[in-house]
């Protein structure tokens, strides 16, 4: 059963399978030896489907705008054919005997599986059965399994890298885990909704511990804390980059960064939330409480992908004490509800000047950063939040920050953003003194 729940739903075999079946389900809905169903039905059907994907597209991403990046169009293409089959199924089993309405309804099911499979796909959100049902992680233990945040620690030398000195004991397991915490928002009063999730490297189980650094990471939006653990394939990849350095890597704290599925508090302190405050006082401030970590935030580090790269300029920006190092993974250029006009009106009941405050280009054409540094991240495909990420990097570089552009396969969706954050590691553990710079 294990093996079913960790089949791979992005690459290789099943999408193919889930694809090609789905083709022949839509074969079995089209065939039918009927003039009027070929010359009448069948294109008043599509035609009803595609004009109802376009009022879907009108709606999302012209009128409503929820989330902060358009809608890609082959993810419109792939809820057209979903809506098509539907459609078909639904046309196919008013016109026929009960015994074919069974087979119809099946084919209807399968073509919109075929397209979901497809849609999910291109974003490689769910990479496996187990992360589309949000079971457990394998690799999931108790908060409380782990000890407390007290006791023998190893002494860090000073002017020298953590791996430098680390021995690692005989008993340090393989792997790291990952766990999940409900992190209050006892000063913000943010709305959260959903447990943050951590990743403890392998040498954070062990006794004495070295003192890890810290990285918060931050989700999208829509999204949730999880999405780091299953498209990211966080944990896999941080055992890797542990394996590689004697069970050493630093500890991911992935917190609930946005209230909700489709919240959008814009990562600050407005009228939609004090989101800044949760981010750059609860949430370190908990982990200070409740870790046994590196106290030295000059060691920790902020990296989020779209919504989430977005406010992890903002935080390292308007935060710098707290995160002097950032990942800004397929961000924008500023924090947005679908317009400046609607955002300032929305957030900051008109006052463009206390937005300026909080946007990005804003800070870095009037403030310094002396300390600062950060990797700007992008998927080389990404027409839509390329040319902003390439405004933020020039912005950046004109500040004095020491920044680092990068480009990787991929468009706006996991290929670019696990593959952003695990080419800027040897980099982020320099920073973090973890490992020689």
């Amino acid at each position: 059963m294990n093996a079913v729940l960790d089949w791979d739903l992005v690459h290789g075999t099943v999408p193919i399978v889930v694809t090609m079946t789905g083709l022949a389900a839509g074969a079995v809905l089209l065939f039918r030896r009927d003039r009027r169903w070929w010359a009448r039905t069948v294109p008043i059907t599509a035609a009803a489907c595609a004009a109802v994907t376009l009022l879907l597209w009108l709606v999302v991403d012209v009128l409503w705008k929820p989330f902060p990046d358009p809608v890609p169009r082959r993810v419109i293409a792939w809820i057209g054919v979903a809506l098509f089959g539907a459609g078909l199924a639904i046309v196919w089993s008013r016109r026929s005997r009960w015994s074919r309405r069974g087979v119809s309804v099946l084919a209807g099911i399968v073509v919109v599986l075929a397209a979901g499979a497809n849609i999910n796909a291109h974003y490689g959100h769910f990479p496996s059965l187990r992360a589309a049902l949000e079971l457990p992680p394998a690799n999931e233990v108790p908060f409380s399994s782990l000890g407390p945040a007290t006791g023998p620690a190893v002494p860090r030398s000073p002017g020298r890298a953590l791996l430098d000195d680390w021995q690692p004991p005989p008993t340090m397991p393989e792997n790291g885990v990952v766990t999940q915490v409900s992190i209050p928002a006892a000063a913000s009063h943010f709305p959260v909704t959903r447990n943050a999730y951590l990743y403890l490297p392998p040498a954070y189980r062990t006794s004495p511990r070295p003192l890890l650094p810290v990285l918060v990471l931050l989700h999208g939006q829509p999204g949730a804390p999880r999405d780091w653990i299953d498209g990211g394939g966080i944990a896999a990849m941080m055992d890797r980059f542990a394996a590689a350095h004697r069970g050493l890597a630093p500890v991911v704290v992935m917190p609930d960064s946005t209230g909700s599925a489709f919240g959008n508090p814009l990562c600050l302190d407005s009228r939609l939330g004090r989101s800044e405050t949760y981010l750059t006082g609860d949430v370190p401030g908990w982990i200070s409480r409740n870790l046994q970590v590196d106290p030295d935030t000059r060691r920790w580090a902020v990296g989020g992908y779209s919504y989430g790269g977005t406010c992890a300029l903002q935080l390292a920006l308007r935060q710098p004490q707290v995160f002097p190092t950032f990942v800004d993974i397929s961000g924008q250029d500023e924090p947005t509800l679908g317009s400046r006009a609607k955002t300032v009106d929305e957030a900051f009941d008109g006052d463009e000047r206390a937005f300026r405050q909080f946007n990005p280009m804003d800070l870095l054409a009037t403030r310094g950063f002396p300390g600062s540094a950060g990797v700007i991240s992008v998927g080389e495909s990404d027409s839509e939040f390329r040319p902003q990420q390439q405004r933020v990097f020039e912005a950046a570089r004109r500040n004095g920050i020491d920044v680092t552009w990068r480009q990787t396969p991929g468009s706006h969706n996991w290929q670019a953003w696990s593959a952003g954050l695990n080419a800027s590691l040897d980099w982020l553990t320099g920073r973090m003194g973890l490992v020689q710079r």
